[in-house]
This record gives C-alpha cells, structure tokens and sequence, in this order.
C-alpha cells in the first residue's frame, strides 16, 4: 500500500484547511498587538471604537477560519481512511489463501478497522496541527523578539528544556504504542477464537477458562496502554513548568522595569499575553507529534499487513514447469492409474480436469501432499476422490481453483492451463461446496445468489429443487427472504450444506467439486442429493470428495489417493476386486450390513 500516494490524491483538501489554519493562526497573532494599542488609547484618552472593532473583527475571523480549517481536515481525514481500508480489504480479498490462512483473524480485523483510524489521526489532524502549532509558535517568538529580546531570551531558556523533556517524551510514546496495538491485537484475536467456537467453549464447560485466558490478554492491552497514556500525560506538565517558569521570571522583571519606566506597560501586557499565545501551540505541537508518532506505528502494521502476497491472473507461483523426477512406482493393483492422462476422456472430447504429472508440497512440510498425479476426466459424470485421511484429496481441490499453484506438471480445466487463465474466467468455471458450507449473515435469497447476482426466479427455484431444499425454503417463515444469522444460524447443518450446494449449481459450473458435501447429511437427504448429483453429472464433471463409501457406490469412476499418490481408479465393483486400500476403506463401512445379510 502506498500510503504517501494516498496522501497526495487528497492533498489539496489538507492543504486548504492547513491554510486557513495559518491565517487563523496570522489573526491570533494580531490580538494582542490591536489589544496593546486599545491599552494605549485608553491610557492617552484617545478613542476606542477603532481598535475596539478591528479586535471583535478578528475574534470572528479567527472562530470562522478554526471551524473551517477543523473541518476541511476532518474531511480530508475520513477521505484517506476511506482510501485506507477499500485498499486493504480490496488486498485482503484478493490475497492468496495460503498467507491469509497463517494471519489471526482478530489481528486483521483490528488493523483493518483501529490501525487505520489512528493512521488518519497521524495523516491529517496531528500533520495540520504540528504546522499551524509551529507556525504559531515561530510568529509568537518573532513578534515576542520585536517587543523585547532580552525577555525572550530569558523565555526560550525556560522553554528550550521543557521542549527537550517533551520531545524525548514523544520518542518514547511511539515505541510503547507499537507494543500497545501488538497487544490489543492479540486480545481481538483471542476474543474472536472463543466466540467462534462458542458451542465447543460451552459444551467443554471452558467458559470460566476462556474468561480467564481473555482477562490476562486485556490487562496486557491495558498495561502498555496505560504505558502510552502515563508518558503523553507528562508531556503537559513539562511545558507547563517550563511556562510557568517563564511567567515568573517575565513579569517579575517585566514589572520592575515598567517601573523604571524602561518598558512600556503596553509592551509589557503584549508580551505576556504572546508568551500565553505560544504555550498553548507549543503544548499542540508536542501533542500532536505525539499522536503522530502512535500513528506511525499504526501505518507500519497498516503497510505491513497490506504487503500480503496477491493472486495474480496467469501466475504460477514457485512452479519450475520441469518434469524432473519420475513420480513413484504404483501398485500392481493399481496399473489403471497410471495410464495416459487422456485414457479416461472420450474421443475428440476436451477433458473438464486433467493433471499432468502434479507435484505439490505445502511450506515446512516434511513431505509432499501430492507426488506425480496424472489423470484425465471427462467433461460430464460422477467422479468421487477417496483415501486415508492426509492422502492429498483436499489439495487436489485447491489446485484446480488455484488456491495453491503446483511445484512442477501441470493442471488444466476445460483443456486450458489453470495457471495462464485469468482467475475471473477459471473460477467461473468451477463450483465449490466446502465440508463446512460456509454461510453469510443475510437472507437465503443472498446466500442462494452470491457467485450470481442476476439469476432470474427462475433459476433459483430450479437449483433450490435440484438440492432438495424446496420443502425447507417452503416452510421457513419468509421462504427466501428468510433473515440467517452469523454461520448461516436458522438452519440445520444439513440445510446448510443443500444451500451451499444449490448457491454452486445456480453458477451453472463446468465442473463441481464437492468437498465431504454430504457428511452432514442424514439418509434420506443423502439419498435424494446423491440423485440429484447424479443429475447434474450429466451436464458437468461433479468430482467429490467422500468418506462415505454409500455416497460414491454409483459413482462413474472413482480415484484412490494414499500418501499423496494416486494408486488407483476405476468402478466401485473394479477396485473391490483389485485395490487392497479401496477395499480396505469400503470393509469397514460396508461390513456391518453385510454381516446383517
């Protein structure tokens, strides 16, 4: 994210309220001089309607331009925190799976939302204050330098130090708001963890546990705030000793040498009321390049989370696009596997999901999820994907919609390289029900028409009645416009995964990939999506994950994955016959009703 680029596109915003602020701050530093001359009118018995007016008229003036210039820079800052975070989330969204995966969701949240306030904070206000502030104090120690030097001398000794104490103070600020938004963090990434498992917390009777855990978080982020707030609390009373300072010795000398007739009482009053001028800038100044600093690091943390690696249409991550290394040798049982990628694609016809000598292993693993895969499906049927649990199955999803790129072979969707088509184009093609069916808070009618916004009634009662969910939007108290809470709360987790099923087949997809899809299922309800599966196989290559051997039975082929490797494929009554894995994982299912017979 380029934050000075962001800055600059609202530039003449900040730079229209920063100078009305100056000439604001120009009137300030006109009224003591007019309220010297009212005094010496007063004193030479002259009149005083003029100077009485010229001061009403820029006291007026000068709550006129502050009310301005706080607005104009009120504006600007909304501007660029608006440009902040739709630049953020538009990253966020954008971003690869695999290095949002590694984020804690609360760290996010927090940095898109509180880092991104308190950076406007530090881009508009504490920048337009440090100026006028500083201009301010400059033309109060020129004018205060025209009426009489020596006093200022005298003044700016006192205040020199007391701006040194300052300025060391609001060094420090930055470093503990640094550990302060680590910490706050750290307590939104806890509190999200719980609430998210809400049921499990309850069920496991943590409450007290979790309370416990999330209390000692916020006295962390309570601590180093309270840090942050004991060090900008003294930035305050240094100026104000060092003003006090300098009050006292001015008017004590101040006095005396009106006495004497050296400095006129005039002169003297101006003076004074200059050195209370600058205090109040000089007490901004340092305020605001304290809030500057806690802005800074929320900038950092803004800037760092907005480096997160991006999907990018036609990339191909790390792959080398090699061949080195043959893929393992395969099983006697399993010779169908490893046939010519095409050998499962009819004739002339473009495979909807082929893989060509796939390899691919996750960061810091100590061994690839999936080593030399090669097969070819057609472009309509039934394909189920079964294994032992860490065989590979889930990854083959993530390649095909390009969550993950491979490390070497290549995949292609619809005889097109997944890794040269353009993200928009290829995931138009591709259907996904996740085995947690992943809801939004919103009507039915929203989940149903999330990957397509203009689907016509039509279509929607067509998809709801291929997912057996008819009866269920039937009975449910506004059908479609149905209000659902967070997760998709109001329905079943089996109403939920049919709805996430029925939202994938509106998309019209040239392949769909079920993941677990019906693991939430009861019978009846497997039963009726396993037809309604069956359907749409014939208008598209349905590849579903299952551990359920009763839902891949009628399956047109079935591939075996183990340890990364595809060891076999072919019919449910093929691999009965000739895979010791497959008849291994379909045994233990299948045995109880057997042994009923």
């Amino acid at each position: 994210m380029n934050i000075s680029a962001i800055v600059r596109r609202h530039r003449p915003l900040l730079g229209a309220g920063v100078l009305l602020g100056l000439l604001g701050t120009a009137a300030t530093l006109l009224q003591p001089l007019l309220i010297g001359d009212l005094i010496e009118a007063v004193v030479l018995d002259e009149p005083t309607a003029r100077p009485i007016a010229l001061i009403a008229a820029l006291f007026a003036a000068d709550a006129l331009l502050a009310a301005t210039h706080f607005y104009l820079i009120g504006r600007a800052g909304e501007n660029i925190v608006l440009d902040m975070r739709t630049t953020l989330t538009g990253r966020l969204l954008h971003s690869r799976i695999a290095e949002f995966s590694r984020l804690e969701h609360g760290d996010v949240f927090t940095r898109t939302v509180a880092d991104t306030s308190i950076a406007r904070v530090a881009l508009s206000s504490s920048v337009a204050q440090m100026i006028t502030a500083g201009f301010t104090t400059v033309g109060c120690i020129a004018v205060m330098a025209w009426i009489d030097w020596r006093m200022l001398l005298v003044t700016a000794g006192c205040l020199g130090v007391a701006s040194a104490v300052a300025l060391g103070l609001a060094r420090a600020v930055r470093r503990v708001a640094v550990v302060n938004r680590e910490d706050t963090s750290a307590y939104g990434s806890g509190l999200l963890r719980a609430l998210g498992a809400l049921t499990t917390v309850k069920a496991s009777r943590a409450e007290e546990r979790e309370a416990e855990r999330l209390r000692g978080l916020a006295d962390a982020a309570r601590g180093s705030g309270i840090h942050v707030t004991r060090l900008s609390a003294m930035l305050m009373p240094a100026m104000n000793v060092g003003t006090q300072v300098s009050l006292a010795v001015v008017i004590a000398w101040g006095m005396a040498r009106t006495a004497t007739g050296e400095l006129p009482v005039e002169d003297l009053t101006a003076f004074i009321m200059y050195l209370f001028y600058l205090v109040s800038p000089l007490v901004m100044l340092f305020m605001a390049l304290g809030e500057f600093q806690q802005g800074r690091a929320a900038i950092d943390r803004v800037k760092e989370l907005a480096a997160i690696g991006q999907e990018t249409d036609g990339e191909d991550g790390d792959r080398d696009g090699g061949r080195d290394g043959a893929p393992g040798t395969p099983s006697p049982a399993a010779s169908s596997a490893s046939a010519p990628a095409s050998a499962s694609a009819g004739r002339g016809e473009v495979p909807a999901v082929e893989f060509e000598d796939v390899a691919f292993a996750y960061p810091g693993a100590p061994a690839p999820a999936v080593e030399g895969i090669s097969f070819s499906l057609p472009a309509t049927g039934v394909t189920a994907v079964v294994g032992p649990s860490g065989a590979g199955k889930t990854t083959l999803f993530q390649l095909i919609e390009r969550f993950q790129a491979p490390d070497r072979g290549t995949v292609r969707v619809a005889g097109s390289d997944a890794a040269a088509l353009p993200l928009d184009e290829l995931r138009s093609r591709i259907g996904l029900v996740e085995q947690e069916a992943p809801l939004m808070r919103g009507t039915v009618r929203e989940n149903l028409v999330y990957a397509r916004p203009d689907a016509t009634d039509e279509e929607i009662a067509e998809a709801v009645e291929a997912a057996h969910l008819t009866d269920v939007v039937q009975a449910l108290p506004d059908g479609l416009e149905t209000e659902l809470g967070e997760g998709g709360a109001g329905l079943s987790g089996g109403q939920r995964q049919r709805l996430a099923i029925a939202r994938a087949l509106l998309a019209r997809p040239d392949v769909l990939l079920l993941d677990e899809a019906t693991s939430n299922l009861d019978s009846d309800s497997e039963s009726a999506l396993r037809a309604a599966i069956a359907t749409v196989g014939t208008r598209c290559q349905v590849l579903t994950i299952a551990h359920r051997i009763s839902t891949v039975i009628d399956a047109d082929r079935i591939l075996v994955l183990e340890g990364g490797r595809l060891r076999a494929r072919g019919t449910h009554a093929e691999l009965m016959e000739s895979d010791e894995t497959y008849r291994r994982l379909a045994g233990r299912q299948l045995a109880p009703a057997g042994a009923g017979q």
